[in-house]
């Protein structure tokens, strides 16, 4: 597998990379499994609107179900390239699935920190990860891509069409790309469903698209190691940003050791 930094370089230069053969076989079984009993339990249904999909199922705040799901945001390759993207403490923004089904279309291209109002080109404030539980390709709506699209001074023109490529990669690899690379979802032209999951990061001074801190109930992060309850807004960003009267959140609810946090040293 290529290093961090090859990862990282490739990232700054076109907006994304494909790690080939990311997940182990046994963890991509678990994570079907999971998925698939929680369509059924959750009784899953698309949203039904162009962004989304009309075709698409997605299922959200998957941490809060537990199971596999927790291994997911502490990738040993995909974490620490997201935080060398984002520049150190980050945060889990958002855990989801999509399972784009035949005869959906393709999704509008956009850049997933196009709501934010800031300058373009900006420095990277999300970094997302497309995880491959089935092949990828162009006909079965592979993510597409614009490389070199994240360095422009605009984002792109919601519901127009861009010239793009298809993400292509089989099952088992993982997607990650930075927030300002226009891309959007694929048509599904064949009679299998496409299925992915979106493991999505945000630079720890951003807000994070699902709110983790009231979305996962206190019982399943409890059993979050004290990593991932910082990855999921329970730390202090910077020793400064988000403490609790001086206090680490995750000290106060969970007994984890605040040391590691050096709160209020921002030097």
């Amino acid at each position: 597998m290529p290093s961090v930094d090859d990862l990282h370089r490739a990232i700054e230069r076109d907006g994304y990379v494909v790690i080939e053969d990311a997940i182990p076989s046994d963890r991509l079984d678990a994570l079907t499994d999971d998925l698939a009993r929680l369509e059924r339990e959750l009784d899953a249904r698309p949203a039904d609107n162009s962004f989304e999909g009309e075709a698409t199922v997605r299922l959200y705040n998957l941490l809060a179900h537990g199971g596999p799901w927790p291994e997911v945001a502490v990738h040993p390759t995909v974490l620490p390239l997201a935080e060398k993207v984002l520049g150190g403490e980050i945060l889990v923004s958002t855990l989801s699935s999509i399972a784009i089904a035949p005869g959906e279309t393709a999704q509008p291209i956009h850049a997933d920190d196009q709501v934010m109002p800031l300058a373009r080109p900006h420095v990277p404030t999300v970094c997302n990860s497309m995880w491959a539980l089935t092949d990828f390709t162009e006909a079965n709506g592979a993510t597409r891509v614009v490389p070199g699209s994240h360095l422009l001074d605009h984002a792109p023109e919601f519901g127009v069409e861009h010239d793009s490529i298809p993400a292509e990669m089989s099952r088992g690899s993982i997607l990650v790309w930075t927030g300002s690379l226009w891309h959007g979802g694929g048509a599904n032209t064949t009679d299998e469903t496409r299925v992915g999951i979106a493991m999505n990061y945000c630079a720890g001074w951003i807000r994070q698209q699902e709110n983790q801190q009231l979305g996962i109930p206190a019982e399943t992060m409890a059993t979050f190691s004290p990593e991932l309850r910082k990855l999921c807004g329970l730390g202090v960003y910077r020793g400064l940003i988000g403490h609790i009267d001086k206090r680490v959140p995750a000290e106060l609810l969970h007994g984890d050791d605040p040391r590691a946090e050096h709160l209020f040293d921002t030097s």
